[in-house]
């Protein structure tokens, strides 16, 4: 009951989406664009 790490809102603390410049969320170890879906995650070598 008071686990909410899957329903926490996003932060809107990662870079602009490479494609569109939106401002991504971070989520959990992902950026999500909000126009693309997940962009980066922490395995991401190139990031």
């Amino acid at each position: 009951m008071g686990d909410s790490s899957d329903t926490d809102p996003p932060s809107k603390q990662g870079p602009p989406c490479p494609f569109c410049d939106a401002g991504m969320y971070k989520r959990h170890c992902k950026y999500v664009c909000p126009n693309h879906g997940v962009v980066y995650d922490c395995s991401d070598p190139f990031r």
